[in-house]
């Protein structure tokens, strides 16, 4: 039994409402994350290194290429009062 082509025209609305819905979020995602893909399998090394990146640059996904930090690092220190440290922050 042939498929009446009525049915072909919602099925591409709803698919192409799907496409645009993912295609709208990955680059949400993107654009958030500085321009660089999602990270996936965090641990706690790579949490600490995202926080230590977010007091030098200020972005989670900043790097600093300098040998020495600046001297704001020394008096910005993270104290962990209310969340233990154990628990990831992201």
């Amino acid at each position: 039994m042939p498929v009446p082509f009525e049915a072909l025209l919602p099925f591409g609305i709803i698919t192409g409402f799907f496409f645009a819905s993912a295609s709208g979020f990955q680059t949400v995602k993107y654009f958030a994350n500085d321009k660089k893909f999602h990270r996936y399998g965090l641990d706690k090394w790579d949490l600490q290194m995202m926080e230590r990146d977010r007091r030098l640059t200020g972005s989670l996904r900043g790097q600093s290429d300098e040998a020495v930090a600046p001297s704001e690092f020394a008096t910005n220190s993270v104290w962990y009062v209310e969340t233990p440290r154990d628990k990831g922050q992201y």
